[in-house]
């Protein structure tokens, strides 16, 4: 059996990850201790984030034609790739968080909704809050005035009936 045999399977399972995929953040992982290592793969998963690494090769055949290609530049090097499906932030918030405590962990690029970001784009990405998060801000700042309202007519009602 052929190499290239072996390797099409990875491929496509590559590419499946990539297939309406929201995000996509790769990092270059050296340093990281195996207990590190375990607590980052804990939060990604808990966070619906797929993180594996692959041979930039086969990232780079998987991504062929598709908006992921835009990575090919920043593969080099061991590389771990996060994928999303769901949250287009989650990979580059829970990367950006956790490099903060394993300085080992180097974010190098990510395309995020079909747009490529280099490693400042993709830490400016990780500042943007999930977006339960920004709905929850969002009821919140609406449901604000209409509680103070309520609350001054309650007010009104009081002084009322106690005159």
């Amino acid at each position: 059996m052929a190499k290239v045999e072996l390797k099409q399977p990875i491929v496509d399972e590559i590419a499946a990850l990539f297939d309406g995929a929201a995000s996509a953040v790769i990092v270059d992982y050296r340093g990281l201790t195996v207990e590190q290592d375990t607590i980052l793969r804990k939060q990604l998963r808990e966070a619906g984030v797929t993180y594996k690494v692959y041979k930039n090769t086969l990232i780079k055949r998987a991504a062929e034609g598709t908006a992921y290609a835009a990575l090919e530049p920043d593969l080099e090097g061991p590389t771990g790739l996060a994928v999303s499906k769901t949250d287009a932030t989650a990979p580059a918030r829970i990367m950006a968080k956790f490099a903060k405590t394993a300085e080992a962990l180097e974010l190098k690029a990510g395309v995020v909704e079909g747009t490529y970001y280099d490693k400042n784009g993709i830490q400016t990405i990780a500042t943007i809050p999930s977006r339960e998060e920004l709905l929850g801000r969002l009821l919140g700042s609406m449901q604000s005035p209409v509680a103070n309202f309520a609350r001054v007519l309650n007010q009104i009602a009081e002084k009322s009936a106690e005159a």
